[in-house]
């Protein structure tokens, strides 16, 4: 005969680590209450579930607009490392909804999280250059990050932060500085990005030739980048295992050369055949920067001089799939063939 038994078990869809969520309109209030409590496993469990919930741009509306944002920021400075790190990756997935960004911006984390660029838990910086990442996404995020100061920190960082975190880095001062470079390229922003392109890591390399082509797009930016002679590396790039690489390297010259300064430092550099060379490359990017800087170098009686035997190549360029390579093909043409 058959006895009933109570299970000593967990059933099987239950989740210990995080708090039970409540029914309908009353389940975020009732997190952001277990946010503020005095428990820290309270604390942890809302947290946890929170992370899952805010994958729902609705949810983050409404979170936001019962004030989780605040409860948040505080926690940003709990003693807990746990805390502190399930905090930031909640702000993290709320980042990269509009509705999320615009949050941060009415509500000044972006300061808040900036209390934690020196945390001693890479988890929880990782999480907070995540979210910092995806809010300058926003040109008015970008520029949120301009205005809060956090530049020349986010600079400095760029030689002292693990190679993951660094990536991150790029792309959000990549982002920022093309709302304003001024903060950046005063505090050294150019030769820290010159180690960057020596790097071993594929995709540090082709970030940090990226930030260059926004770096190069004001003057100072152009004469730094000749100043502490990046050129050479970035035509040394020119030949990169990596396509990406190649291109972003291609877009920094681009800029670069658009100075006198520049343009003979790429011609001592030999530029011209691997940008030759680049004009077949698979990739659209990497065939209009080429194109774009050899224009720049055509502009020069020595570059002109040279391009103009290999003007059949950019006329085979006129028949590109893309538009851009198409009319930046004509204008080299145009450079190339005219005459005082």
């Amino acid at each position: 005969m058959s006895h009933a038994r109570v299970s000593m078990y967990l059933p099987p869809d239950i989740n210990p680590a995080q708090a039970s969520i409540a029914y309908g309109c009353r389940a975020l209030p009732k997190l952001n209450e277990e946010l503020q409590s005095e428990d820290l496993l309270t604390r942890q469990k809302a947290l946890m579930a929170l992370c899952d919930l805010m994958h729902d741009p609705e949810h983050v509306y409404v979170a936001i607009d019962i004030g989780c944002l605040e409860s948040l920021k505080a926690l940003l400075k709990d003693n807990n490392d746990i805390v502190r790190i399930k905090a930031t990756e909640v702000l993290s997935i709320m980042a990269t909804h509009n509705v999320g960004r615009e949050g941060f911006l009415k509500h000044d984390v972006i300061l808040a999280l900036a209390y934690l660029l020196n945390d001693p838990q890479s988890a929880c910086r990782e999480n907070l250059h995540l979210a910092l990442k995806h809010v300058a996404q926003l040109p008015s995020g970008a520029q949120g990050i301009v205005n809060s100061g956090l530049i020349p920190s986010l600079v400095w960082k760029l030689q002292r932060e693990e190679e993951e975190i660094q990536g991150l880095l790029l792309d959000t001062l990549a982002a920022c500085l093309l709302e304003d470079a001024t903060e950046a390229l005063s505090n050294r922003v150019v030769p820290f990005l010159k180690q960057k392109l020596l790097s071993t890591n594929d995709d540090i390399r082709s970030k940090a030739a990226c930030m260059l082509t926004v770096v190069s797009i004001p003057l100072e930016g152009k004469n730094q980048v000749w100043q502490h002679d990046v050129i050479p590396i970035l035509v040394h790039l020119l030949k990169d295992k990596m396509e990406e690489v190649q291109a972003n390297a291609a877009g920094a010259l681009m800029y670069a050369t658009m100075t006198t300064q520049g343009k003979y430092a790429a011609l001592d550099a030999e530029a011209i055949h691997p940008l030759l060379n680049l004009l077949c490359s698979s990739l659209s990017k990497a065939r209009l920067n080429a194109t774009k800087a050899l224009t720049m170098l055509a502009e020069t009686p020595e570059g002109r001089k040279f391009l103009r035997s290999h003007v059949p190549v950019f006329r085979t360029l006129e028949e590109d799939t893309s538009e851009a390579v198409r009319r930046a093909a004509q204008t080299a043409i145009k450079v190339i063939e005219w005459k005082p």
